[in-house]
Order: C-alpha cells, then sequence, then structure tokens
C-alpha cells in the first residue's frame, strides 16, 4: 500500500532523510517512532506529496507521488501535525468544506454522517470548532482525514497537547480505524506505538534504524540485561562461578547481607536469558539462592539504546 525507496531529502547542506526504505502493508498499522528532528514529518510530507523528495521515490498502492500526485493523494487521507481548521465553522459545515475540497463523489450525506460517527463526533457536528476542546479538535482534523473514504491513513504526531484521557481516547480511535484501513502514525513516545501498532520503525538522525513487529521489542524488553542476586556461600567462589558462567557477561559482589549471604549484580549477554540455568546450577554447585531479580530493558531503554547507538539490526 506505502513504498518509499531510498528517499533523500536535503535543505541545502543539511540532509533530513537519509536513504529510507520501507513498505507498509494493506490492513497494517506502522508506527513511525523518532526523537524530534529525526526526520518522520519530512518523510510524511514527501510520501504525502506536499514536498518533493531530492532522489528516491514514493508510491501508493503503486503509483509515483511525484508523476502522478493527484491519483496518489485521493488514496490517502492526511492529518498534519496541526490540524488545519477553520475555527468558525461548525464541525459539519468544515467536513462539507473538505468533502467539495476532495472532489468526493460518495453521496455525501450518509458519507459525513457515518465518518462523524467513526470519528466519535455525532454530538457535536453543530457546534462551532473553535469552541471545542483540543481533543475533539483533532477528532475534526482526523475525519476530515477520513472524507472520500481513502485505503490509506497517515496521521503525525495526532496526540500532540492531548491530556491524558484524550490521548487514550485518539489511541482507541486510530486502533479502531485499523481494521479497515492502512495507518501510518508518525509519533515521539513510544508507549503510542506500543499500544497500536502491529510494527515500529524507528527513524533517527534521518536514518531507519530500526524495523521490527511491535511485539520483538516488547520480547527484547523481557530478556534480561541484568540479574540482581542473593547467593548464599562464600563469595570468592561464588563470584568465580558466576563470571565463568556461560551468557555471564559481567558479574560484581555487592554488600553482605547476613552471614555468608551477599548480593551480586550479573550483567547478561544480549539476547540471553539464563535465569533457569543459573539457578540450577547454582543449586548443584552447593550454593544457596536466596533471591534472584531480572532487571530487564524496558521499551523505553531499548528506543534510548537505538537512538543512542544510531544503529540496529532491522527485521
Amino acid at each position: 500500500m506505502i513504498e518509499a525507496k531510498r528517499i533523500v531529502k536535503r535543505f541545502g547542506d543539511k540532509t533530513a532523510v537519509d536513504d529510507v526504505s520501507f513498505t507498509v502493508g494493506e490492513g497494517e498499522i506502522l508506527g513511525f517512532l523518532g526523537p524530534n528532528g529525526a526526520g518522520k514529518s519530512t518523510t510524511l510530507n514527501i510520501l504525502t506529496g506536499y514536498l518533493s523528495a531530492s532522489s528516491g521515490q514514493a508510491l501508493i498502492e503503486g503509483i509515483d507521488v511525484l508523476e502522478h500526485p493527484n491519483e496518489a493523494k485521493k488514496r490517502i487521507g492526511f492529518l498534519p501535525e496541526y490540524a488545519p481548521l477553520y475555527l468558525d465553522m461548525t464541525v459539519r459545515e468544515y467536513l462539507n468544506f473538505v468533502f467539495e475540497l476532495k472532489g468526493a463523489t460518495l453521496a455525501r450525506k450518509p458519507h459525513l454522517s457515518e465518518v462523524c460517527g467513526l470519528a466519535g463526533l455525532s454530538d457535536v457536528e453543530n457546534r462551532v470548532i473553535r469552541n471545542l476542546s483540543k481533543g475533539y479538535r483533532q477528532r475534526v482534523g482526523i475525519a476530515g482525514a477520513l472524507i472520500g473514504n481513502p485505503k490509506i491513513l497517515i496521521f503525525d504526531e495526532p496526540t500532540i497537547g492531548l491530556d491524558p484521557r484524550q490521548i487514550v481516547e485518539i489511541r482507541n480511535l486510530i486502533r479502531n480505524l485499523g481494521r479497515d484501513h492502512t495507518v501510518l502514525l508518525s509519533t515521539h513516545i513510544l508507549s503510542e506505538v506500543q499500544a497500536v501498532c502491529d510494527r515500529i520503525l524507528v527513524l533517527n538522525r534521518g536514518k531507519v534504524v530500526a524495523d521490527k513487529p511491535t511485539g520483538e521489542f516488547v520480547r527484547m524488553a523481557s530478556a534480561p540485561e541484568r540479574l540482581s542476586l542473593r547467593i548464599e556461600g562464600d563469595s570468592e567462589r561464588v563470584l568465580r562461578f558466576l563470571r565463568a558462567f556461560e551468557g555471564v557477561r559481567k558479574a560484581v559482589c555487592g554488600a553482605q547481607t547476613e552471614e555468608n549471604c551477599f548480593d551480586y549484580t550479573v550483567d547478561v549477554k544480549a539476547g540471553q536469558d539464563i535465569r533457569k540455568d543459573l539457578f540450577f546450577a547454582l543449586a548443584n554447585a552447593g550454593f544457596a539462592v536466596l533471591a534472584m531479580e531480572a532487571l530487564g530493558m524496558s521499551v523505553e531503554d531499548i528506543f534510548i539504546k537505538l537512538v543512542r547507538d544510531g544503529k540496529g539490526a532491522q527485521a
């Protein structure tokens, strides 16, 4: 449905997007994740035809956005970071305006009623947009993107500036829209993509540093990279045992907590879960494990590590 092929965008001597390639399949919700200034909005503006790429190709359902912009844009519903609303119009007036602007050919009245229902605007469609909350204004922007029933929806930071309740409402709305649309969701909020998306693509400094199913990020977070243990036994012997154990990268002895018991911190090699094997090996060696706690990376830690390193194994 969406295909980016080696997209590069330069502004003078600054490269905002650097050789970015990815695809989004039919019915997929892709989280486009990265810190501020990573190149997310620039990439989205290229995909939607608002900017031209310095090189590379953007395809919407196989249609080149640069060569056939009108045909490509008809297939996209786009909500930019700040929804371009006319605040003195009512919701219904604004949606009628967007309907005309897009040249939609569906039956107007039932289509606009359907869009209001999908966006949760049925109770406020006769209210002036200026008098709506920020959350409802975002809903109006989403409703505008839905007009014409495009198969592809692209949202740029749709929850920016919203309060926690409004964020949950917009997330639920996007998740529901994903049942019938292909969705590309750009954000710098990790919990957003984790809650909504099937797949996460991480962009940093204009480059793709990771592209994985959301479940893989969660599994990476659940695999412990550090263990905290309390072990009974001679500390020097225990420490030698830990340092020699397969999968242990580093082991440090800490404070003595009770007679002949010490706390240890063990760093585990990436991608390995040695907890069960280590527990039984210690027991077989005559060392009693009184406590073991996994100090795994959170999904936020993984994101920070990817962005800090500027590289990552792509799926």
